[in-house]
């Protein structure tokens, strides 16, 4: 049997594409979000800083409102409805499903809205006015929990850098006092509903780890060098899910297609695990090399089996 096909072919030129920026990575103009902060950013797609802090005076705190977690996530307005219709579709086409916390959802919030200096001055000198501050995030947070829980994710994603180029943003002590309650008493509402439970934060976070996936952490994602691969190996291999940050300061951006090759063969090899797991995830940022971006990905696919 013989099939002809037609093809035509259009000399009509493509619509030029544009992108579509979130609200916090758009350069044109400040972003204020839903709980008062300002966002500005100097390039287009690259997440900004708060740059005006709504409770750097504590005497604008007795009238301070959270935002409402019905309309917001913090950042901006949600529609639940369409994100339960999400989850439906997902789940009815066998889809993986998750939820979660907005990036940044409690220490780095808390800076936000108090400013970073203010914030350990108020740890430091135990500010009463912060536990009340943390009472409020802590329930506004719960809240857009519940409302994700209800929807019955696969896994529950609580994101927030809490790591410098070396060293934590807190000390372990201040992290055990202010912050830890809080991930504890969020991530029990997704371990009492079996859900997987998957921490984020970027930076160096040694000092902080083991209060950290005290609250039950089933998957820690987590920077491989400025964190080290043997660390990291020693820490969680075969114990927890490994969801390794691929390097984007060093060797991606300034290595050769050889250097990326040895980098991942390397880390596969020394954090792979059938007890536990690794997973892989690189974010490709502006200046990164289109031939390393190909070898980057050639080899993620390479060593994927080892």
């Amino acid at each position: 049997m013989t099939t002809n096909c037609c093809f035509q072919i259009s000399n009509a030129p493509k619509a030029k594409f544009t992108p579509e920026f979130a609200p916090v990575a758009n350069a044109s103009a400040p972003y204020t979000d839903d709980f008062g902060c300002v966002w500005k950013t100097t390039q287009n797609g690259i997440t900004g800083t708060v740059v005006s802090h709504p409770l750097a005076d504590w005497e604008s705190f007795a009238s301070y409102k959270m935002p409402d977690p019905a309309r917001s996530n913090g950042l901006e307005a949600v529609d639940w409805k369409k994100i339960e219709q999400e989850f439906v579709r997902v789940k009815q086409e066998g889809g993986f499903t998750q939820g979660g916390l907005r990036h940044g959802h409690t220490f780095l919030q808390l800076c936000d809205l108090r400013g970073y200096e203010n914030l350990l001055f108020d740890m430091v000198d135990e500010e009463p006015l912060l536990d009340a501050l943390i009472e409020q995030l802590e329930a506004f947070n719960t809240e857009i929990l519940k409302r994700y829980l209800a929807f019955d994710p696969d896994m529950v994603c609580f994101p927030e850098d809490l790591g410098m180029q070396s060293g934590p943003m807190l000390s372990p002590e201040q992290f055990a006092r202010y912050i830890k309650p809080s991930y504890q008493r969020m991530m029990k509402l997704a371990r009492d509903k079996g859900k997987i439970v998957h921490m984020h934060s970027d930076g160096d976070i040694r000092l902080l780890i083991d209060e950290l996936i005290d609250g039950g952490v089933d998957i820690i994602n987590l920077q491989d060098l400025v964190n080290g691969v043997d660390w990291i190996a020693e820490r969680f291999k075969g114990r927890v899910c490994i969801d390794l940050d691929i390097d984007r300061q060093v060797i991606t951006p300034y290595g050769t297609p050889e250097d990326i090759d040895h980098l991942i063969r390397t880390e596969v090899e020394t954090l792979s695990s059938k007890d536990g797991g690794l997973m892989m995830i690189y974010g490709l940022y502006p200046g990164v090399p289109i031939e390393n971006v190909k070898a980057l990905m050639d080899a993620m696919e390479r060593y994927m089996g080892l």
